[in-house]
């Protein structure tokens, strides 16, 4: 997997065939879709550049991101589940930066491809018993939630951890969305110094981010206008289509690299 660079910038085309809609769907998310999109962005990135640069290059797009739709939403948000998962994403953070230099590429593209897979077997059949409404719960929020962090960490994709801890809760979707974003904007910014320290925020990875932020902050307005305006139904089925083949790519990728499979 090889990337063409004149000074800081990634220059090769097919980066960019994988980078705008990875942004987009990130920007959709970020506006108010919730994880479903953005679930997909890392995935497509990382058919073009490792794992971990594709994480680092994210990584200052999702904080521009972040800053909108904290304003968006910034008074939607559920007090006693953010206390429970500030707790837990910063240990799941904690532990993402301690094995971050002992999972190998493989490794990570393994664990990817099963999250995304995971996600679509939970988005097709996490919805098949109604019951009744939970509420915040310390035990539970703390297993997703660090669960969460530590995905979060490796490869951004915390989201659908946390949906599982969230969506049995019956939360409006105006708190539903605005919790998700009020805690990883939060757990985005404590990813800056062991990202920086692990040098990915290389000047590379950061002129490739600011060359992409244009599409960034469109996608993420956009997502706010549309998600109060459009059935998602359609877009949920696409996406998850498209995740489940591009997860099926990155798990056979991570089981050839890591186990000569």
């Amino acid at each position: 997997m090889m990337t063409v660079a004149t000074g800081a910038l990634i220059v090769d085309p097919l980066f960019y065939l994988a980078a705008i809609p990875a942004v987009i769907l990130t920007g959709l998310a970020k506006g108010g879709f919730g994880g479903t999109f953005s679930v997909l962005a890392l995935p497509l990135l990382v058919l073009v550049v490792s794992p971990m640069q594709a994480a680092g290059i994210m990584l200052p797009i999702l904080l521009v991101m972040d800053a909108i739709a904290v304003v968006v939403w910034r008074k939607h948000w559920d007090a006693a589940n953010l206390k429970i998962l500030v707790v837990a994403m910063t240990i799941g953070t904690a532990l993402g930066y301690l094995t971050a230099t002992v999972l190998e590429d493989g490794h990570i593209r393994l664990m990817v491809g099963l999250i995304g897979l995971g996600f679509i077997a939970h988005s097709l059949i996490g919805r098949a018993g109604e019951g009744a409404a939970s509420g915040p719960n310390w035990p539970r929020g703390l297993f997703w939630g660090t669960l969460s962090g530590l995905t979060s960490f490796v490869s951004h994709v915390g989201g659908p951890p946390i949906q599982v801890y969230l969506v049995p809760q019956r939360l409006s979707k105006e708190v539903f969305v605005g919790t998700m974003t009020m805690i990883f904007a939060f757990v985005n910014v404590l990813k800056i110094v062991p990202f920086w320290a692990l040098g990915q925020l290389s000047p590379t990875n950061l002129a490739t981010s600011a060359a992409l932020l244009p599409v960034a902050i469109l996608s993420t307005i956009a997502g706010a206008w549309v998600v109060t305006r459009v059935d998602t139904v359609l877009f949920y089925r696409i996406i998850l289509w498209l995740l489940f083949f591009v997860s099926l790519k990155l798990v056979w990728d991570g089981l050839r690299l890591s186990f000569g499979v």
